[in-house]
């Protein structure tokens, strides 16, 4: 970790009303940047195990004096968060029996939900008694697929047509030869990355953009390449688009048109067309991930055609899908869609990876596809999601009058920018007081968007009200400086 780059991570926590890593009336500049170091450290911004640049080197960059920062080392040893070594300098730590950081949020343990409001994780609960019934309807055909050695690399053949039939009917026509079935979208793009994009590579992302995706192209040895979204959840910006497909090259694109993660913005059918063209004369493969398209929200809501609809030929789109957020998470089924000679290269490579996806779960999915039991359910999920998301963006209104954000149409998720405070410091003072958010810049590249956090749509709403009012004291601590001074967690009923 070089001294630049922590120091331009370390800026970014800056704000109106936050307390800065160059400290200030309210904390010594030395707490301050221990403090703004250890946020890095938990949010996984900084991993463990990296080596920190110099305490020379590091004052010089942050135009302060050796030592403030020999002090906030110092203090850094004695809490735990680094080790150092003489000769070998110092690298970043947790504290023994602390889990190890990560920039994604997992799901709280369900047994943490009488203490902790967990707005981590954009999945909701199942649309019942859809699932019961998906479950039973699979166990009745199962017995046929017992008797095989159950891995179908590929997919089912059922489940493989039923999905080529389901894109036939958006106006984009499909064979089943176009499909393969994964274990979640994020078993899609991790397939279709390891194929079409290898290490070093550049990949063009939405700026935001989904948390995990990012992390999985980082780990996966990507060169992201950020592209800003329009503003008001205008969809993208093509200008800047053109721009980076035409300067950057990138291997690869990846882009979520129907009700953005995180922001929830719709991108226009014109947009499509023209991004896709853009893609094509560069020589990028355009990566579609349709997991939020069946969550319109809006009532007579008139979705634009998928992206793949404006590339015939099949060679530069491919297009990502899943049950997991329009249906129910613990449902790991996600697909894949693109030329057939894609899907055999895709096929051919899993071999190496998962062999295939649960038979049972795949019976479950393909059940509803061909029952009208998926169509009952989405009908379910959306009310549902609809009540919540007017619920979450009321309280919000209600504790937070600072907060500004859009409301989307569509989707799980709400984009706040949160008054001028930094959103990864109320997330953390948020944790301690009971309600876990993700913060901006786990959705951005070094750094980016700091003064955001993330509310999904998953809560009822007397939940979602004691989340708001949760949200609006770590605020105001954060506001204060106050933030070490937040009591443990309060139990709630939900």
């Amino acid at each position: 970790m070089g001294a630049p780059q922590l120091a331009r991570l370390l800026g970014s926590q800056h704000g109106r009303g936050t307390v800065t890593p160059l400290g200030g009336r309210r904390t010594p500049a030395y707490r301050s940047l221990a403090d703004g170091i250890r946020l890095l450290v938990l949010e996984g911004r900084v991993p463990v195990a990296a080596r920190l640049p110099a305490e020379r080197e590091l004052a010089a960059a942050l135009s302060v004096s050796r030592t403030t920062v020999a002090a906030a080392y110092e203090a850094l040893r004695g809490e735990g968060f680094l080790e150092s070594r003489r000769g070998a300098g110092s690298w970043t730590a947790v504290p023994a029996g602390s889990p190890l950081p990560t920039r994604a949020l997992d799901p709280l343990p369900p047994e943490a939900g009488e203490s902790m409001i967990d707005l981590g994780c954009a999945a909701a609960i199942a649309p019942e008694p859809w699932l019961t019934r998906a479950v039973q309807g699979a166990l009745e055909e199962l017995p046929p697929y017992a008797h095989t050695h159950g891995d179908y690399p590929a997919g089912l053949p059922a489940l493989r047509q039923a999905l080529a039939d389901r894109y036939t009917a958006r106006g984009v026509p499909t064979m089943p030869e176009q499909i393969m079935v994964t274990t979640g979208a994020m078993g899609a793009v991790a397939a279709i990355s390891r194929l079409m994009a290898g290490r070093g590579e550049r990949v063009a992302v939405e700026s935001p953009s989904y948390a995990n995706v990012l992390q999985l192209m980082r780990e996966a040895g990507a060169r992201l390449v950020p592209v800003a979204m329009a503003r008001d959840l205008a969809g993208w910006d093509l200008p800047a688009w053109r721009q980076v497909l035409r300067d950057a090259a990138p291997r690869m694109a990846y882009v979520i048109a129907d009700f953005h993660n995180p922001t929830g913005a719709l991108a226009p059918e014109e947009q499509r067309r023209e991004l896709v063209e853009a893609a094509r004369a560069a020589g990028t493969l355009l990566v579609a991930d349709e997991t939020m398209s069946e969550l319109a929200l809006e009532p007579g809501l008139e979705l634009p055609r998928p992206v793949c609809a404006f590339d015939p030929a099949g060679n530069a789109v491919i297009t990502v899908g899943s049950a997991s957020k329009s249906f129910w998470a613990g449902l790991r089924i996600g697909w894949v869609r693109a030329a057939p000679d894609v899907i055999r290269g895709l096929v051919a490579a899993r071999a190496y990876a998962d062999l295939g996806t649960p038979v049972l779960d795949q019976l479950a999915v393909t059940w509803l596809l061909t029952t009208g039991g998926w169509h009952e359910a989405i009908a379910l999920r959306r009310a549902q999601t609809r009540e919540n998301r007017d619920a979450v963006v009321a309280a919000v209104r209600r504790h937070l009058p600072d907060w500004d954000f859009t409301v989307p149409r569509g989707g799980l998720t709400l984009w706040a920018r949160t008054g001028g405070l930094s959103g990864s410091r109320i997330a953390e003072a948020g944790e301690r007081l009971g309600v876990r958010v993700p913060s901006g810049p786990r959705f951005g590249v070094d750094g980016a968007f700091e003064g955001y956090v993330r509310l999904p749509f998953t809560v009822a709403p007397p939940v979602a009200e004691e989340a708001a009012s949760r949200l609006a004291e770590a605020a105001r601590l954060v506001a204060s400086g106050a933030t070490a001074a937040v009591e443990t967690p309060r139990t709630y009923v939900a």
